[in-house]
């Protein structure tokens, strides 16, 4: 059975769209009030209309339609006409014929005599079909004109949802916002795709704060959804509260749903910018231990950097040495080298340098360096002569000259005294 047909006659009786009992007087919002007299049908309408149904149920739809045909060419009465061309658009309906469907409910309401219950329904139907086609005044119409009709208290919150859907289609955001607050108002819960058409609205009026509020309800309602923790933390980051922005990351980091490497970088370059770096260090460490955050030079110096940053000189090496591994050229080398000598863990120094010099791709003063620090590091594990190797490579670079032949004249009065001593 498609699309909600109805099994059979009966079935649609005991639905209480098809009555037999006089229809209530309905004082509408607007317009006149319906006085429909008793709708009646004999005994032949009623086994052929039933068999229909039932056609339906077994989506026979051909036979169906031979039957409610035949009932329609037959039917004076504006009852049966009315009853015989709402079952005409459900068939339509059920098979995609849209068109057609919309044109049999739109006949059953204007002969008016089908009881209020069937009418409304209708004309609610009506509305969701211009919908459906994208005819989005005319579905705004109608259901404006089933608003009225309707009391009050029988308005439902998905009417009002349908309303907020059609007018956002039209960009009529404020409206969308008053629609959809009442629908959430009315249901004890509210839909997902509810909050997210308000959100929706709250964005393309630029109303960021609104739109904060809204988000705080979604992650607290549906805690498991990364999009609204991250869309949470970019609204704050648009409302100057870094603070709040970094605060709602990092909640979703420890609730374990940071799982792509844009979530991690953005978490730690936001501790880095407020002056975090150890936690920034950290984030982005194990983002690249548990293979998310690529494995690249580029992630792995600021690694480096947030550990430097944090006077976390073990894990800083740790990770410049990683990005050294994957660089083509020996700027990070360098870097390590830098770090290694003001540690005065000589060996290590001279093997970082070596691989800056090797790898090159440096600046000249970058080279010039390098060869200056390996001097002053061979010198400390006593190679003199690796040390003086190194400063006369210095030499040739104009921008360390002076402080090569410095260490140079230094490393020769050293052996002066050494000589004079013995």
């Amino acid at each position: 059975m498609k699309y909600g047909i109805y099994l059979s006659l009966s079935a649609l009786l005991a639905a209480g769209l098809l009555v037999h009992s006089p229809a209530q007087a309905q004082a509408g919002a607007c317009g006149e009030e319906r006085d429909i007299k008793q709708g009646l049908m004999d005994e032949a309408t009623w086994k052929r209309m039933n068999e229909a149904f039932e056609q339906v149920g077994e989506e026979n739809y051909s036979a169906a339609m031979d039957n409610l045909n035949y009932l329609r060419n037959r039917a004076r009465d504006d009852y049966v006409k009315a009853v015989v061309a709402q079952g005409i658009g459900q068939v339509n309906w059920a098979q995609g014929n849209y068109d057609q469907s919309l044109k049999d409910f739109e006949l059953a309401v204007q002969l008016n005599a089908l009881p209020n219950r069937t009418h409304y329904s209708l004309m609610y139907q009506i509305a969701q079909l211009y919908y459906a086609q994208e005819r989005f005044d005319e579905a705004l119409d109608k259901l404006d004109l089933w608003f009225c009709k309707v009391p009050v208290e029988e308005h439902t919150a998905a009417a009002y949802v349908l309303k907020g859907s059609i007018e956002a289609q039209k960009k009529e955001w404020p409206k969308v916002i008053e629609s959809i607050d009442t629908a959430i108002s009315m249901d004890e819960n509210p839909k997902e795709n509810w909050y997210a058409l308000k959100l929706a609205s709250h964005y393309e009026l630029e109303q960021f704060t609104q739109a904060a509020d809204t988000l705080e309800i979604m992650v607290s309602r549906w805690p498991d959804k990364k999009a609204y923790w991250t869309q949470l933390s970019n609204t704050y980051y648009k409302l100057e509260n870094e603070a709040k922005a970094l605060s709602v990351m990092a909640l979703a980091n420890r609730k374990g749903l940071l799982d792509k490497e844009g979530d991690l970088l953005y978490l730690a370059n936001m501790y880095a910018f407020q002056d975090v770096p150890y936690k920034a260090a950290q984030v982005m460490q194990k983002g690249l231990d548990d293979g998310i955050i690529g494995n690249e030079e580029r992630y792995w110096t600021a690694t480096g950097d947030n550990w430097y940053a944090a006077e976390e000189y073990e894990e800083a090496l740790a990770a410049f040495e990683k990005a050294g591994q994957v660089a083509d050229a020996g700027k990070i080398d360098l870097r390590r080298g830098y770090i290694l000598v003001d540690m005065e863990r000589w060996d290590e120094a001279v093997e970082a340098l070596g691989a800056a010099i090797e790898k090159g791709g440096l600046s000249d003063r970058q080279t010039g360096e390098a060869w200056v620090m390996l001097g002053m590091s061979e010198f400390s594990r006593g190679n003199w002569s690796q040390a003086s190797t190194a400063w006369n490579r210095a030499s040739r670079f104009p921008e360390v000259r002076n402080q090569a032949q410095q260490w140079l004249a230094h490393m020769r009065e050293e052996e002066a005294r050494r000589g004079a001593s013995r």
